[in-house]
């Protein structure tokens, strides 16, 4: 079972761009998360294609089961 945490910000440009976080530690704290971008945002050092990171949008934890089958 993997779990990815993904931060989703607003561009400068009103776009959206996310940064995936694999494993992270549990319990997720809302108020941690946000204030972790918000300081990543204040210390621009991410950006991406659709300009600099510029508000908060969200977050969420994508939790994904693989099953793997042998086809012979």
């Amino acid at each position: 079972m993997a779990k990815t945490l993904e931060l989703e910000f607003v561009t400068e440009f009103g776009k959206s761009a996310r940064i995936s976080v694999e494993n992270p530690k549990e319990p997720i704290e809302e108020a941690v998360v946000k204030q972790a971008m918000e300081e990543m945002i204040a210390a621009g050092v991410f950006t991406s294609k659709n300009g600099n990171y510029a508000s908060v949008k969200g977050a969420r934890v994508i939790d994904r089961n693989v099953t793997e089958y042998e086809i012979v």
